[in-house]
């Protein structure tokens, strides 16, 4: 079963509660998201690990409950 547009937004909040967090439903089918994460706990990390980062918030609903978030993590400026 897909997960919600709203799910996805308190998942990722929970995980960065001091983020930006900006989710856009690309497909309109639950399945392919795009987030766009602006988060302090980004601040000095490769951006391999700042997804790294993300995917463990998600405590493993990609690749099931979610089949596609293309992301843009960020450090605030």
């Amino acid at each position: 079963m897909p997960i919600a547009q709203s799910d996805l937004e308190r998942i990722l909040h929970e995980g960065f509660p001091d983020a930006e967090i900006v989710v856009e439903d690309l497909a309109g089918d639950g399945d392919h998201y795009k987030a766009r994460i602006v988060s302090a706990a980004f601040a000095g990390l490769p951006r391999v690990r700042q997804h790294q980062l993300v995917y463990a918030a998600l405590k493993g609903k990609m690749g099931g409950e979610l089949h596609a978030l293309a992301l843009e993590t960020s450090a605030p400026a």
